[in-house]
């Protein structure tokens, strides 16, 4: 395992831009271990919907992890709005750093993550190779 810290800065999709480190890092496993910042747009999907909840405003994100893969990424956050109030969920693409975002990631170059579709539960699921 090799770990990589990141700062992404203001106005970026943070998304998009951890969506590019498998192939800029020619990995085809990667983790999200841990990320905070703050972000002007938060889109989340919540647990059994199909649809993204958009937030925006002054948002911290307290929680951030997940998987990278070359089929895309699996994220997860919790952010907090400027009252305090807590929501999290399936992180979406459209999530604007307000003025920063730190994120450790964990490369992974002896394993190869997939997303596949499993018959179990009727989505595409990560399937772990090594």
């Amino acid at each position: 395992m090799q770990t990589l810290p990141l700062r992404i800065g203001a106005h970026q999709d943070l998304r998009a831009v951890l969506d590019t480190l498998v192939a800029q890092h020619h990995v085809d496993a990667a983790f999200v271990l841990q990320g905070i910042g703050s972000l002007s747009v938060a889109r989340l999907r919540f647990a059994g919907r199909s649809e993204f909840t958009e937030l925006r405003g002054d948002l911290e994100i307290l929680t951030l992890g997940g998987s990278l893969s070359p089929d895309g990424p699996h994220l997860h956050a919790s952010v907090a709005d400027d009252g305090g109030r807590v929501i999290g969920g399936h992180l979406g693409p459209g999530c604007i750093v307000r003025t920063t975002a730190e994120v450790l990631v964990a490369l992974l170059p002896r394993h190869r993550f997939r997303r596949e579709f499993d018959p179990a539960t009727g989505f595409d699921e990560l399937f772990v190779k090594a």
